[in-house]
This record gives structure tokens, C-alpha cells and sequence, in this order.
């Protein structure tokens, strides 16, 4: 193993925006940042995973709209690689499927010097794995068929005839993994089970392993459009990235190339794709319950019921799924939360803020949660990291009102710099110039009122950002 650590690099797909698990899971704050299979996140459970393997050798690619997301909970983990890799975190433009997202991973190492037969493997950010070291033997088989000369995949062993995965089936024993025989796109419920008896065929679970060399080839062979790029360094896949095809690594190239290994993966695996998933994953109670959060049950069985904050009490309820957030709550009957994707689409097509907005969101700054939205008023509480700044702004539409909870709270406002302590205020107005800062050593936290016709996160003209963001000058009309 120790030797593995010196030669394996991963990368980590967390660019995903699922909303399977509404309204949990949201367009800002997809299920890879939540922390749905114990008490940390997916994508922080994967970099634990993944630690053991490739030590510091991770890199994590996400769209740009989840840097700080990212930032924020490698910052809750400690994670003691961070501050040494400045290129840890690779940011997409706009998302364009797992094939482009792998070629940035493979032209920024390429780019770094690193050896062109480095194994690279390829991890989605939002699994899990009861068995983390079974999975890390599983790994270690990769390696032998990438001695064969093989691109390698991983198969999960089927317990269930799904529909919703697509197969691979399994060709000649090598000992430890098979010849990829087929790819088989998502069956229907009488070809999976006739999948699931065979026993010749496993699920695709997106995790792959290669050498960086391979995947360029294959990339010039079968995506030549992103292939020539690649060998161009990542700041040219970066350029075109809007213009790429939107098009996934298993089509695009692994169901193309002649040699293909698979690994079968038999470690407790599941995507957690949906809340019948989530019931059969956690840990349920004597009455078959899975309750998270502040529940009181009262002759309930086999449900899924999760909270958050505030009491949710259910009496008699059974084989139900029940999810409660402080702006929305979900129910239905356990098999059937694969329709909450209506009720998504729904949300979508009325422009509803519950379809993408988050009530609590990360950013490079610290974090904040939404207590209170009606027309006109929307009141916040700001969690400000200690020597951290929010972006120096105005707005159009709105005022804001500022209450110190705790801490101290360092505020620029028009020509004006003053400090504000526990149960101090400020007001600032329209188009008035502020900036909140934490000089303290201790988190601060403020109760945000905003007040104003329309109060958009997008209605924040913002003059520099030092932590994260390129600088940005605007220009201040009216002023």
C-alpha cells in the first residue's frame, strides 16, 4: 500500500447538481455537499476515502459555482493536504459531462510534469462504501490489469434488479478482474432481472482507473476535438470548455476502446440516488425507522422520516417518506420517490426559488442560513470566518440591516470604517458602498435584514474580492 501512495492520483467529479433528493438537495447545494450517509458530507467522505491511496495526490474538479462549497468543507475537515496544493481545486466553466471534466484532470497533470504513466483514478464525489478497505483491494486489483495494458473500470456487484444504472457484462477471468465484455445502456425491469440471474453482469458505477498517457490516447482517437486540447495544456480545454460536446467518459470513450478491464466492486456501494436509496442504506430503528433530526415517533414503522431544527412529529405513519427543511416539505409513499422529479421539473418551469436556492449555502467567507423570506424582507444569519471579508458592494434594490450577535464585526461603509460588538447595529442603504470584515479571532455572527422590491443574490455589484475571485472593477453609476 505504501507504495501505491506514491504513484496513484485521483480525481474527485464533484460537479453534479442532482435533484433527486429535493428538497434536501438543490441546484445551489447538490447531495455531493451533504452530509447524507453519516456526519460528514459525500465529498468529504470521498477525500477520506481516497487519502489512504493517494495521499496528497487528489484533485477535485467542480463547476464554478461550487468553489466555495468546495473550499468550505475541506476547511470543516482540516484536511491537512490543503494548503499544500494550490491546484487542488480545478474549475469548470459550465458543466459538459464527465468526459471533459476527466480531460482537465488529465491535461493539468500533464501539465504539472507529472510521469505520463501515472495511474489516475477517477472517482465520483457523490458514493459511498460500507467497506472502505475492501474498496481500496479493489483498487489495487485496477493496478493489475493496468499492467495488462487495460483501461479499467469497477462493476458493482448487483443485489436488486435496477433499472436506473447501466451494466457492464463480464468477459474472461484474469484473477481478480474480468475482459469488459459489453456495455449495456439502463435495462427495463425484465432484461435487469435477467441480468441480476446471469450473474455475468455488474453495475457501472463511474469510477474508472488509467494511465494519463492511455486516456490522452484514447481521448485523440475517439473525442479528437478534445484529444488535440489535452496535449495543448489545461488552459486550452479551458478556453474552448463552453464549445466541447456535453458528452459522458463511458459513451465517449471507454464503450469505444478495444481493451477494457473491469473490476468487480462487492464494498456496500450505492449512489444514494434517490430517498427509497437513502431508507435502504441507513440505519433503521426496532420498527424499521430511519429518523434523523429532532423526530418524535409515535407507532411509526419501516418510514424514512428526516428533519432539521425544528420538532417534526409523525404519529402512525408507515412505509412513508417524509422530509422536512425549513422552506419545504416533502411526502410520499416509500418506492415512489422517484416522482419527486416532477415535482422538480414543476418547480423549475414556475421559477420557484425552492427549485435552487439553498436555505443554508457556503461561501469563501464562511456561511450563511435564510431564517425568514417573504415579499419585501428576507433576514439571514452570517456566519464570517475569523480574517475573512465579504466582497466590498452596493446594491440597487435593497437596504440591509446588520445586528451583531457575536463577535466583532469590522464595517466599511461609503467613506467610513467603524467596528460594531455584541448587540450593536448598522444600517446601510441603496447604492451605498459597505464591506463586513472579521478582525476577531472568534467566528462572527450577524442577523442580516434585507428590505427592497427584489432581493436577488445577483444584485450585488461588487467593486474586489481577494479570497477566491479575480479582482472585478465596476463602474458606480449614480454615485
Amino acid at each position: 500500500m505504501n507504495n501505491t501512495i506514491h504513484t496513484i492520483h485521483a480525481l474527485i467529479l464533484a460537479g453534479g447538481g442532482g435533484t433527486r433528493l429535493w428538497p434536501l438537495s438543490r441546484e445551489e447545494v447538490p447531495k455531493q455537499f451533504l452530509p447524507l450517509g453519516g456526519s460528514e458530507s459525500l465529498l468529504q467522505n470521498t477525500l477520506r476515502r481516497l487519502q489512504p491511496l493517494c495521499g496528497c495526490r487528489i484533485r477535485v474538479v467542480g463547476g464554478e459555482g461550487f468553489e466555495s462549497q468546495i473550499m468550505h468543507q475541506i476547511r470543516q475537515i482540516e484536511w491537512r493536504c490543503e494548503e499544500e496544493k494550490e491546484d487542488f481545486l480545478i474549475l469548470e466553466p459550465v458543466g459538459r459531462n464527465t468526459a471533459p471534466a476527466i480531460a482537465l484532470g488529465v491535461a493539468a497533470l500533464l501539465e504539472e510534469g507529472a510521469d505520463p504513466r501515472t495511474p489516475l483514478l477517477v472517482c465520483p464525489s457523490d458514493h459511498v462504501m460500507k467497506d472502505e478497505e475492501g474498496f481500496r483491494e479493489a483498487v489495487l486489483q485496477g493496478l493489475a490489469a493496468l499492467e495488462a495494458g487495460r483501461l479499467v473500470t469497477f462493476g458493482v456487484v448487483p443485489n436488486a434488479p435496477e433499472t436506473g444504472y447501466g451494466y457492464i457484462k463480464k468477459g474472461e477471468n484474469r484473477g481478480g478482474w474480468f475482459e469488459a465484455e459489453a456495455f449495456v445502456e439502463k435495462p427495463n425491469t425484465l432484461r435487469a432481472q435477467e441480468y441480476l440471474d446471469s450473474g455475468e453482469y455488474l453495475w457501472n458505477g463511474g469510477i474508472f482507473l488509467f494511465r494519463l498517457e492511455d486516456m490522452a490516447a484514447a481521448f485523440e482517437e475517439h473525442l479528437p476535438e478534445i484529444g488535440t486540447l489535452i496535449r495543448q495544456g489545461k488552459g486550452a480545454l479551458l478556453e474552448a470548455f463552453e464549445e466541447l460536446p456535453s458528452v459522458s467518459i463511458d459513451y465517449g470513450i471507454m464503450e469505444k476502446v478495444q481493451r477494457v478491464g473491469v473490476v468487480p466492486l462487492n464494498v456496500g456501494w450505492t449512489d444514494l440516488g434517490s430517498w427509497d436509496a437513502l431508507y435502504d442504506y441507513g440505519p433503521r430503528d426496532e420498527q424499521g425507522n430511519l429518523l434523523k433530526g429532532d423526530i418524535l415517533a409515535s407507532n411509526c414503522r419501516n418510514s424514512l422520516i428526516q428533519g432539521n431544527d425544528r420538532l417534526v412529529a409523525a404519529s402512525g405513519v408507515e412505509d412513508m417518506l417524509v422530509v422536512d427543511t425549513p422552506d419545504a416539505l416533502y411526502i410520499a409513499p416509500r418506492g415512489k420517490s422517484q416522482e419527486v422529479r416532477q415535482i422538480v421539473e414543476t418547480l423549475k418551469e414556475q421559477h420557484r426559488r425552492e427549485f435552487w436556492q439553498a436555505p443554508e449555502s457556503a461561501r469563501h467567507w464562511g456561511e450563511y442560513r435564510i431564517l425568514y423570506e417573504a415579499e419585501g424582507v428576507k433576514i439571514k444569519c452570517l456566519r464570517v470566518l475569523p480574517g475573512k471579508s465579504l466582497s466590498l458592494q452596493y446594491h440597487h434594490h435593497r437596504s440591509e440591516h446588520w445586528i451583531v450577535i457575536s463577535g466583532t464585526a469590522k464595517v466599511r461603509h461609503e467613506d467610513r470604517e467603524y467596528f460594531l460588538h455584541e448587540g450593536e447595529s448598522t444600517f446601510i442603504g441603496k447604492h451605498e458602498m459597505h464591506q463586513l470584515s472579521n478582525p476577531g479571532k472568534i467566528p462572527l455572527e450577524i442577523i442580516e435584514v434585507q428590505n427592497g422590491p427584489y432581493l436577488g443574490e445577483d444584485d450585488i455589484l461588487r467593486y474586489g474580492d481577494k479570497d477566491f475571485r479575480k479582482d472585478v472593477e465596476m463602474e458606480r453609476t449614480g454615485i
